[in-house]
């Protein structure tokens, strides 16, 4: 009979920067950890919390940039518990929320390692709140889909026309993560189902000081994202509740769609 394994793992959502945003049960979690395998969007104030003879491997993945690959992160997890580490995969916004959280807990358990999720705030809802608008609301939202603009290599991605016809008809906010590579095809798709004034918020760097947004309409999304500069790690929300931003009435009144600075 093999010896049982002594160590254990959890994926722990960093939230979407500020780490002012961690919630308990994740600062718990990231000081009881004597390994720590941290993701390149997390804010190094967050790692604070860690224990001083905690040893914290980065192990990066960002769209278009050098980074590790998922095989050796499995791996490495699988291993590091297997030798007893009490070890903390240690993820931007949510590991459920487009953070491979799935794919790796798939992994830990066909390992036969039990893992438990710390969930972290996604940066599409912190981005909107920051604006100090909602992504429901009961007249103009009456849900929200949260969607990748990254396809996987291979995969046609998603079809940006019928989700537009489909949110359209079901009044469901949009919110568009790693979407600023692809903008004008997703642009162009989310037009042949939503008419061209549809409120569209654009937030880089959510929750962090140096976090920039703008507001614009969809037929004019590609220009004002060229225009200022916005560029990924950005969050694009699209739909009515955009008219909830504090900015959303300055923007009305000029034909130059508002940029705003945090």
């Amino acid at each position: 009979m093999s010896a049982p394994l002594l160590g254990r793992c959890i994926l722990v959502g960093a939230g979407p920067g500020d780490p002012e945003l961690l919630t308990l049960k994740a600062v718990k979690a990231i000081a009881s950890a004597s390994l720590i395998l941290v993701d390149d969007l997390v804010n190094d104030a967050v790692l604070d919390h860690a224990s001083t003879t905690a040893r914290i491997v980065h192990v990066g993945k960002r769209g278009g940039c050098k980074s590790t690959t998922q095989a050796f992160i499995d791996k490495l997890m699988i291993t590091a518990v297997q030798e007893g580490e009490q070890v903390v995969r240690l993820k931007g916004g949510d590991p459920f929320i487009f953070g491979r959280g799935g794919e790796e807990v798939e992994h830990l358990r066909a390992a036969g390692i039990d893992v438990e999720v710390v969930n972290g705030i996604t940066s599409g809802l912190a981005g909107m709140s920051s604006l100090g608008a909602p992504l429901t609301h009961r007249e103009h939202a009456h849900g929200v889909v949260f969607v990748t603009g990254h396809a996987k290599p291979g995969d046609n991605g998603t079809d940006w026309a019928q989700l537009a016809a489909t949110a359209r008809q079901a009044k469901l906010t949009l919110v568009i993560y790693m979407g600023v590579s692809s903008l004008e095809h997703i642009r162009a798709g989310l037009l042949q189902g939503l008419p061209a004034h549809t409120p569209v918020a654009v937030v880089q760097h959510a929750s962090l000081p140096q976090q920039r947004e703008a507001l614009t309409t969809l037929g004019k999304l590609h220009a004002t994202v060229a225009r200022e500069g916005l560029q990924s790690p950005s969050v694009i929300v699209v739909g009515d509740v955009v008219q909830g931003a504090r900015a959303w009435a300055n923007h009305l009144q000029t034909e130059k769609p508002t940029a705003l600075q945090a």
